[in-house]
């Protein structure tokens, strides 16, 4: 993205001029990222350019492009284009590029169809509760763009087990604190000592794999207290989890940390070392495999200096 098509971003937002944001917004074909090997989830406001621009630097393995809550309702029209301004000019990223729209009647049907034309990696739909609704998004999703599910109603926690109804529903996040909301439960249970948030953990988890279906783990909101949050994610790993939501760095960073296999990683550096050399004796230094995602040389000498060390 140029310096000078940022700064005419930069002008639209700054003037609040809608109709000439939605210009710079060219519908795209994007190679999607198809990983599902990420482990840490971080939450950026899709009306923040500042945070958008920093997509590619960002530690975190997927990035969850936000346009529900924290996003005003007068700055959400903004944030839609914005997310569609930025996954146009990122036509392939090694980061898994998620769209939380708003709920499907606040606005999120329309979102969706909108988005479509950007290709993002995936959708993630709030406040889900009914079978129905989730047959819906699928009618009307563009084919290869993941359906992400926050589970965070009673009525969504009753239907689990029937959302994965088509090989695009990969995954879900748990939503902890709308979701003792919704169920009337005080959110002083949600502690690593409760019997209660141990079976929501458990049950969650083994759902999610016993559907195939990618489990996410809660977003731990006292960003600042990290070693709080540290014993969280042992608890987490311990259980089986491998994939955390984030709203900051320093969280991305631990979750990179603690939520790791080793083996896993060194199968996945030996398969990117190897695709990677294949492709440059065809002259071809960047490409998109279908398992492990976008491939480049930044991405080749990673898994590279991994099997060096």
């Amino acid at each position: 993205m140029t310096g000078e098509f940022l700064q005419k971003v930069q002008d639209a937002y700054d003037s609040r001029d809608l109709e000439a944001l939605d210009k710079l917004a060219k519908p795209t074909y994007r190679e999607i990222n198809k990983r599902q090997d990420y482990r840490s989830v971080l939450m950026l406001s899709a009306n923040n350019i500042k945070h958008l621009r920093k997509i590619e630097t960002l530690e975190a393995e997927c990035v969850m492009l936000n346009l529900e809550d924290g996003v005003s309702r007068e700055e959400k029209p903004f944030a839609l284009v914005l997310c569609a301004i930025f996954l146009s000019q990122l036509r392939s990223s090694s980061k898994k590029l998620v769209v939380r729209v708003n709920a499907l009647d606040e606005g999120g049907y329309d979102e969706i169809v909108y988005l479509n034309q950007f290709m993002p990696d995936a959708i993630r739909v709030p406040k889900i509760k009914k079978i129905q609704e989730v047959k819906n998004i699928l009618a009307l999703l563009k084919e290869g763009i993941e359906l992400h599910l926050s589970i965070e109603t009673a009525s969504a926690w009753h239907n689990l087990a029937s959302f994965n109804i088509d090989k695009n529903v990969t995954t879900f996040y748990l939503g902890i604190l709308d979701l003792f909301a919704d169920m009337k439960l005080p959110q002083s249970l949600i502690n690593r000592d409760n019997p209660t948030m141990l079976y929501m953990l458990s049950h969650f988890l083994i759902t999610c794999k016993a559907m195939n279906v990618k489990p996410v783990s809660f977003v731990y909101q006292e960003f600042q207290k990290l070693d709080e949050f540290k014993e969280w994610l042992w608890l987490e790993k311990s259980m089986g989890f491998d994939t955390k939501g984030c709203i900051s760095p320093k969280q991305v960073t631990l979750v990179n940390e603690i939520f790791i296999d080793e083996e896993e990683q060194i199968k996945r550096a030996k398969v990117i070392v190897k695709l990677f050399e294949m492709h440059k004796e065809m002259g071809i230094t960047g490409f998109v495999d279908e398992e492990y995602g976008f491939i480049d040389e930044p991405i080749y000498k990673g898994a590279l200096s991994l099997l060096q060390e």
